[in-house]
C-alpha cells in the first residue's frame, strides 16, 4: 500500500469509529438519505447475486473435479468475492442505518455492517483471511502413522482412516494412539497461528464496535440474552445426559474392566469418536436389547433393488407428500448423485444454492445404504428451505437463525428415521412397535443428538472465553469445561505445550459453532410442532409427519421467510404462542421413555453422572499445582519479610 493509500485508510477508519452513535454499540455513518440507501441496496442485490454465483460455480467445479486449476479458478473467485464484501460493507457503514425510517432496509444494512473484518486495514485483513485458510490446508493435509506398523508412510487422514478406526477398534490401546498422534500433529502446527488470529479477530471486532471478536460472533443470533438462554438449556438437558453417561460408563467399564473408575469421567478416546462428540460408535457394547433387530434397511433396500436415483426420487416424494415443492429440471439435470470413475470428487454430502433462483444441486457419492438414504433427504431438506425462500432479496435468502437450515433438516430425518415411516414404504416389513424396539431405537438417537449436547455447547463457550480473557491457558480451559460438562478427560496428560482444543477442524477454520447446539434444540421443538398440527397421537418419537398438508403448509410458512423476520417472532408462532426461545422441553419429551429406562438401570451404579479427584484434573491442571507452589512460595516470602518487619520494628 503507498503512503497516501495508507494514510486515507486510516483517516477513513477513523471517521469511522468517531461515527459510532455515543448511545448505541454499532459502527455506522452520517448517512440518512431513505433513496440512496434503497438504492444501494438494489445494486448490492444484482451484484451480490452475480459474485455469489461465479463463487458457487468455481467451486462446484472444483469439488466435482479436484484438480489444481480448478482449486486456482477457485480461490481466485472467492479472492474476488471478499473484495466486493468488503466494499459492500464500507458503503453499508457510511448510512445511520439504525436511524434508517424503512425497517427492511435498516435489517439489511445491519446484516451488512455487522458481518467479516472488514474494519481491518488492507495487510491486516489479508493476513487474517491468509491465516484461516492456511490453518484449513494445514489441517486437512495432515497425516499420522499406523499402529505398530514400521517402515510404512505416514498417510492416513482423517475422514477417510481414522474416523473409522475411532468408531470400529475397540482397542484401548489403538485408540490412543491414534487420539494422541492427531492432538499432538494437530496442535505443534496450529497453535502459533491461532494466537495470532485471535488478536486480528478481536481488533477487526473492535473496530466494528464490538467488545471482542466472541461478541461479535454471538450478534449473529440477535438476541441480548443468548448465552442465558443456551446455558438454560444445557442445565435443563443434563439430568438425561448424566443419566445416559452413567449408562455407557458401565458398559464400558465391562469392556475395559479398571481403566475406567465407576464413579469418574471416561477418556476421551474410548466413546467411537475422536471428540467424544457422538457416541453412535459404541452402539453395540451399549444397546439395551441386544437380540431385538437393529434399526437398518439396507439390506431391504438392495434386495428391492435401489439405486441412488430412487433414493433422491422417494426423497422428492417426501417433500411433495406435504404439498411442498418438487425439485426443479436443473437439480436433475446438474446434481452429482454417484461417485464418478473417471475423476476425482470430493465426496461429502452438499446442497447447493446457486444464487440465481434456478439452479440447486446436491453433490452426494450415493451408496444403497440405510446412511446415505437419510442423508438424501437430510440434503434434500436443505433444498427446499433454498426454494421456499428464493423469492426473498439475497441477503434475506439465508437461515432464520444460525443453526436452522440443520434443525430443519434433521427435524424431517427425525420422521423419516422411525420405523414406522420405513415400514410405511416398504423397506421395514418386519416391524414391531414393541418396548425393546423403542428403547433400542432412542438409545441410538440418544448417543446421535444427547451425548453431542454438551460438545456443542462447549466449544463456543471456549472460544469465547479465548476473545474475551486471552490465549493464556488455552488447553487447560478446554479440558475444564469438558470436564465439567461432558465428563470427559484426556486419556495421557496434556499441557499448555499442547493445543486440543485444534483439533476439532472448527476452531482452526474459524467456523462457528453454537449454531449446532441451537440447531439440536430447534429440531425437536419444529418436530414437535409439526407433529402437533399433523394430528400425531402418540409418544413423540414415533411421529411421521408424511403425507400431511398441514405439516407441509407450516413448514412452508416458516421457510419462506428466510431471514427477513425476528426468529423469536417465528418460534412464538410456530409454537402456537408457547415459547420465543430455545427451549429443551420437546427434546426431553421425545428422549422421556429412555429416560425412565435409563434410570432404572442406573440405580445400583455408586453415582449418576461423575465425581472429579485430583487423578483427573492433574491430566490437564499441572498449572494449578504449579501456581499453587508459587503463592506458596510468595506466601512464605511475606510472612518472613513481615516477621523480619515487625521484630525490627518492635
Amino acid at each position: 500500500m503507498r503512503p497516501k493509500q495508507m494514510i486515507l485508510h486510516a483517516l477513513l477508519s477513523t471517521l469511522l469509529v468517531f461515527s459510532v452513535k455515543c448511545d448505541g454499540r454499532y459502527l455506522e455513518g452520517l448517512n440518512m438519505n431513505l433513496g440512496e440507501a434503497l438504492q444501494f441496496l438494489r445494486e448490492y442485490d444484482r451484484e451480490a447475486s452475480t459474485m455469489c454465483s461465479r463463487a458457487m460455480n468455481a467451486q462446484w467445479n472444483y469439488a466435482t473435479n479436484v484438480t489444481d486449476h480448478n482449486r486456482r479458478k477457485m480461490l481466485d473467485e472467492q479472492t474476488l468475492k471478499l473484495k466486493f464484501d468488503r466494499a459492500s460493507w464500507r458503503k453499508a457503514v457510511s448510512f445511520a442505518w439504525s436511524r434508517i425510517p424503512d425497517p427492511l432496509a435498516r435489517r439489511q444494512l445491519k446484516m451488512l455492517a455487522v458481518r467479516g473484518r472488514s474494519s481491518l486495514t488492507d495487510d491486516k485483513f489479508n493476513e487474517v483471511y491468509h491465516l484461516i485458510s492456511e490453518m484449513r490446508e494445514i489441517y486437512t493435509r495432515t497425516r499420522v502413522c499406523p499402529y505398530e506398523k514400521t517402515g510404512v508412510n505416514c498417510d492416513l487422514s482423517y475422514d477417510r482412516d481414522i474416523s473409522r478406526i475411532m468408531a470400529q477398534s475397540r482397542n484401548y490401546d489403538e485408540l490412543l494412539f491414534y487420539w494422541r498422534s492427531w492432538h499432538d500433529t494437530i496442535g505443534s502446527s496450529l497453535k502459533n497461528k491461532f494466537v495470532r488470529f485471535v488478536q486480528l479477530a478481536n481488533q477487526a471486532a473492535r473496530l466494528n464496535g464490538f467488545a471482542d471478536a466472541g461478541d461479535q460472533m454471538r450478534e449473529s443470533f440477535d438476541d441480548d440474552y443468548f448465552q442465558q438462554n443456551i446455558a438454560e438449556v444445557m442445565s435443563a438437558i443434563s439430568p438425561l445426559y448424566k443419566n445416559l453417561f452413567t449408562y455407557v460408563r458401565a458398559k464400558l467399564t465391562e469392556r475395559y474392566g479398571d481403566k475406567i473408575r465407576r464413579d469418574g469421567p471416561l477418556p476421551a478416546h474410548i466413546l467411537g469418536n475422536m471428540w467424544a462428540q457422538n457416541w453412535e460408535g459404541v452402539y453395540d457394547l451399549v444397546q439395551p436389547f441386544p437380540a431385538t433387530r437393529k434399526l437398518d434397511v439396507t439390506l431391504d433396500m438392495m434386495i428391492q433393488g435401489f439405486t441412488p436415483m430412487r433414493m433422491f426420487q422417494i426423497a422428492e416424494e417426501f417433500f411433495t407428500s406435504l404439498g411442498m415443492k418438487p425439485m426443479p429440471p436443473e437439480f436433475w439435470r446438474f446434481s452429482l448423485f454417484e461417485k464418478p470413475i473417471d475423476r476425482d470428487v470430493k465426496c461429502s454430502a452438499n446442497a447447493w444454492d446457486f444464487c440465481n433462483r434456478i439452479d440447486y444441486r446436491i453433490k452426494q457419492c450415493t451408496r444403497v445404504t440405510m446412511e446415505d438414504f437419510l442423508s438424501t433427504h437430510h440434503e434434500m431438506a436443505h433444498l427446499q428451505y433454498y426454494l421456499q425462500y428464493k423469492e426473498q432479496p439475497l441477503i434475506f435468502r439465508d437461515e432464520l437463525v444460525p443453526g436452522f437450515h440443520e434443525a430443519v433438516s434433521d427435524a424431517i430425518g427425525l420422521s423419516v428415521i422411525t420405523p414406522q415411516h420405513l415400514h410405511r414404504l416398504g423397506l421395514y416389513n418386519n416391524f414391531t412397535n414393541d418396548y425393546e424396539s423403542n428403547i433400542n431405537f432412542l438409545m441410538l438417537m440418544a448417543l446421535r443428538r444427547v451425548a453431542y449436547m454438551p460438545f456443542a455447547y462447549i466449544i463456543d463457550q471456549w472460544r469465547w472465553r479465548v476473545f474475551s480473557d486471552g490465549v493464556a491457558d488455552m488447553t487447560t480451559r478446554w479440558w475444564e469445561l469438558r470436564l465439567q460438562y461432558q465428563g470427559i478427560v484426556p486419556p495421557v496428560p496434556r499441557s499448555e505445550k499442547d493445543f486440543d482444543p485444534a483439533s476439532k477442524y472448527h476452531i482452526p477454520a474459524d467456523i462457528p459453532y453454537a449454531k449446532y447446539f441451537v440447531g439440536v434444540v430447534l429440531q425437536f421443538q419444529l418436530l414437535e410442532s409439526l407433529c402437533e398440527i399433523s394430528g400425531h397421537k402418540g409418544e413423540l418419537h414415533t411421529c411421521d409427519i408424511y403425507r400431511s398438508r398441514e405439516a407441509g403448509r407450516l413448514l412452508a410458512d416458516i421457510l419462506s421467510a428466510g431471514s427477513l423476520k425476528n426468529w423469536q417472532d417465528v418460534i412464538r408462532e410456530m409454537t402456537r404462542g408457547r415459547t420465543n426461545r430455545l427451549d429443551a422441553g420437546a427434546m426431553l419429551k421425545y428422549f422421556e421413555p429412555l429416560n425412565q429406562w435409563l434410570k432404572r438401570q442406573n440405580k445400583l451404579e455408586p453415582v449418576v453422572g461423575w465425581i472429579a479427584q485430583q487423578d483427573d484434573t492433574a491430566l490437564f491442571a499441572k498449572w494449578y499445582q504449579n501456581s499453587a507452589n508459587q503463592l506458596r512460595k510468595i506466601t512464605s516470602i511475606f510472612l518472613i519479610t513481615s516477621f523480619i518487619f515487625l521484630f525490627n520494628y518492635l
